[in-house]
């Protein structure tokens, strides 16, 4: 068994090994019985090599030598965490340079998204897992924040539009994809307006699938405020600008939170799907104050498993000396700290939506 995975997903921890009052207490007793030999008691930390490497069996399907270095896993988001949080940032203007990886949060952004930030010792963050120790980098504590939609919201907003089949045949005929060909139309509406200042009268709350963090309420609907009764493409381009910009409304919200209950987060590493598009990079940036950095590796996950296979193979003498060496830099992208103000006020009204919507569930609730 994989520490990452029994730490994170069960109640495992790395100096107490299983907890026997638990599995009692949910009537799972049985659980217990031979040293818990139905779930696993042999435990292994991320990266250490596993049996004897592969199997003949394993070897054969997979048309690789026999006895190849196997390393213990890591769940697919912590791995991308590790595939961009460690990389080597000199050079590159960055507040995080000769500060300590504590200082960086690493998301890994795909149909949802996880915020992985660590510390030196334990935080307790409301609404935020964790901590969990050795989880992610070894020796030091995880906390994971959370969306529990993000590209699949954006998805969902653009293809669920009226305008959408004009969109994409559009896109089509000028051999973009939609979010490339949206981004370009956003850039063709904005006159001489900075692009994300479109949304100055629209606005949306995201969690059409509940909130994971901070406010751990799935029950929790998506909102738009500022609808009209524009049907076009123009229209469909600035519901999608303000739906990006609510995923990064909810980055920095999941960030005050962190920073509130004692992480100290200057720099943010970003990897996944929706890293691929700059203007979800740029309004991450912009609406959390805080440089992005792009992986050279876009599939940072398989960056974060190519390091554990060459802490198995021996390689590299530890996690962190991988992460240095393997993890690289592709892109820096700073924010523009002139539009501030603009998007202070857009976090104003993104806390008013939540407070209203819970005000309104109230006010229902009464009759």
């Amino acid at each position: 068994r994989s520490l990452c995975t029994v730490v994170c997903k069960w109640t495992y921890t790395s100096d107490g090994g299983w907890d026997d009052s638990f599995w009692k207490m949910i009537g799972l007793e049985d659980l217990v019985k031979d040293k818990y030999e139905k779930i696993g008691n042999h435990v292994l930390s991320p990266g250490e090599p596993v049996g004897k490497g592969l199997t003949p069996e394993a070897a054969k399907d997979l048309g690789l030598p026999e006895g190849i270095a196997v390393a213990a896993s890591l769940i697919d988001a912590h791995a991308g965490g590790l595939g961009v949080i460690g990389a080597d940032v000199k050079g590159h203007n960055l507040p995080c340079e000769n500060q300590p990886i504590t200082s960086r949060v690493a998301m890994i952004c795909g149909t949802s998204s996880c915020h992985m930030g660590v510390s030196e010792t334990p935080i307790f963050v409301p609404g935020v897992w964790g901590p969990y120790f050795s989880a992610m980098v070894p020796g030091l504590w995880l906390n994971e924040g959370g969306q529990s939609a993000t590209g699949k919201l954006i998805d969902h907003v653009v293809r669920g539009h009226v305008a959408f089949p004009e969109l994409q045949s559009k896109a089509a005929t000028s051999a973009h994809s939609i979010y490339t060909y949206l981004n370009s139309h956003l850039d063709l509406i904005k006159k001489s307006l900075p692009v994300g200042f479109l949304t100055v009268d629209l606005h949306v709350w995201p969690d059409f699938h509940g909130n994971r963090s901070p406010l751990t309420d799935l029950t929790l609907k998506g909102m738009v405020v500022g609808l009209t009764l524009s049907r076009g493409l123009d229209e469909l381009a600035l519901i999608y600008l303000a739906t990006i910009q609510a995923i990064a409304l909810g980055t920095r919200h999941i960030l005050e939170t962190m920073q509130a209950a004692g992480h100290h987060i200057n720099t943010l590493f970003l990897c996944g799907g929706l890293s691929k598009n700059p203007l979800f990079v740029q309004m991450h940036a912009d609406i959390t104050g805080k440089p992005v950095v792009l992986s050279k590796e876009v599939e940072s996950v398989l960056v974060g498993a190519a390091i554990l296979g060459a802490c198995a193979s021996g390689d590299f003498a530890s996690i962190q000396e991988a992460m240095v060496k393997m993890g690289k830099i592709g892109r820096v992208v700073q924010p523009n700290h002139e539009h501030k103000r603009f998007y202070d006020k857009k976090y104003e009204v993104f806390l008013k939506l939540v407070e209203h919507q819970r005000e309104y569930r109230s006010i229902m609730n009464s009759y």
